[in-house]
């Protein structure tokens, strides 16, 4: 039985907190049978799994793998499949610090708070472009477009593009192959499409970070792979997380009335507001793959070398021992430590960027769009079909066109 097999047999759907109470109740560290036969360990509680977080004895790297690991083939299949693994994600000291340098200036807050007014802009484009019809599918027409064109034109990538970015993340986050249900036939593959990127930045570098990168190989700095896992992981992470966390907060503020009242009345809780969803129903619910490369105790449970680990954040954040009420949306709640971006040596390097894009959404969303409202049942939303991903596949929303208003 895999993870997402034993939430749904614990009374998982599109809400599956009261399946994690569960497991932090009853087994906080557990140890569960995936789909191949292959086990991993689930870790629910949030002391547990900040101190997991930043474990150095929990490996992002998958050559620690066990051989069980290994010889089932796991993975993200499209990123070794492609040659595209050797990131971030994928690589520790000395080899993430030397990588994580290469492109860190390009994430300070300082670079990103420089990016407000362009997102600001990007916004209100969006909103322009469906407005008059006082309706609109939120997820494809805003929560994707609006990062998505941020990182295409922090990159240097053609806006035009962007679709195929979608297919690759659906593909990239799906729980098994068979979730991509089909949708991913037709898609250049993202090796082939990068290559073809860099040779044209090659021909004709521009003041952009792909040609940055480029210079960086040039020097010695980073391989050939290195570069293309690098671009394939900021084009994912770029967007993806973004995305989920528009879509995660406005399904929240729609489904609290009364917080959603607050920051209508207030705008300036829009910070707090991103911070709150990130804990309440952020879009990571799993955290990527660790593997143990020694014995690791957690949470009084003794766990192997070479065994892989999965962070259960959605659970770590609903923790009634760390926050109070953990189950409601508040704004105004004072301690906000969430997890969603990591903690520790693999903190997003993209947390400035994502938080600012969720600022400006959400803010944007509820001051241009006074009486938005969902144009289907909330038990009729698509999800991505991933349990790794927390994330809307669609969102439709009716308003009254700012034509029609009194």
């Amino acid at each position: 039985m895999d993870v997402k097999s034993k939430l749904i047999g614990m009374g998982w759907d599109a809400n599956p907190y009261p399946a994690y109470a569960r497991l932090r109740e009853e087994r906080p560290v557990c140890r569960v049978r995936l789909r191949d036969n292959v086990h991993c360990w689930v870790v629910s509680r949030y002391e547990d799994a900040r101190s997991a977080l930043a474990d150095p004895r929990l490996s992002r790297d998958p050559r620690k793998a066990g051989p069980a690991w290994r010889e089932a083939d796991r993975g993200r299949p499209l990123e070794d499949g492609a040659g595209l693994g050797v990131h971030l994600l994928t690589r520790e000291p000395p080899d993430h610090d030397r990588l994580r340098r290469l492109v860190s200036a390009a994430f300070t807050v300082r670079r990103t708070e420089a990016m407000r007014e362009r997102m600001q802009q990007i916004a209100d484009a969006l909103i322009d472009a469906f407005d008059e019809r006082g309706e609109a599918e939120i997820i494809a027409e805003f929560a994707y477009p609006l990062p998505v064109t941020v990182i295409c034109e922090l990159l240097g990538v053609p806006a035009e593009d962007r679709s195929l970015f979608r297919q690759w993340t659906s593909n990239a986050v799906a729980t098994e192959p068979e979730d991509t249900d089909g949708r991913l036939n037709d898609a250049q593959p993202p090796g082939e499409y990068l290559r073809e990127l860099v040779a044209a930045k090659r021909h004709a570098p521009g003041d952009d970070l792909i040609s940055a990168l480029i210079a960086d190989q040039d020097h010695g700095w980073l391989s050939e792979t290195e570069l293309l896992s690098m671009l394939f992981l900021l084009l994912i992470a770029g967007h993806e997380n973004t995305t989920g966390l528009i879509g995660n907060g406005l399904i929240a503020l729609l489904s609290n009335p009364e917080q959603l009242a607050l920051l209508r009345k207030r705008p300036d809780l829009a910070h707090a507001a991103v911070e709150e969803v990130l804990r309440y129903d952020g879009p990571m619910e799993l955290a990527a793959w660790r593997f143990t490369t020694e014995p690791v105790e957690i949470g009084g449970t003794l766990i192997p070398p070479g065994e892989p680990v999965l962070i259960a954040l959605a659970a770590a954040h609903r923790d009634p021992d760390r926050f109070s009420e953990p189950d409601r949306l508040n704004l105004a709640r004072s301690d906000v430590a969430h997890l969603g971006f990591g903690y520790g040596l693999h903190h997003c390097l993209g947390a400035p960027l994502g938080r600012l894009e969720g600022v400006v959404a959400l803010r944007t969303l509820v001051q241009r769009l006074p009486d938005l409202a969902l144009a289907v049942p909330p038990g009729r939303l698509l999800r991505q079909p991933s349990s790794i991903v927390r994330a809307l596949h669609e969102l439709p929303v009716t308003f009254t066109s700012v034509r029609r208003r009194p």
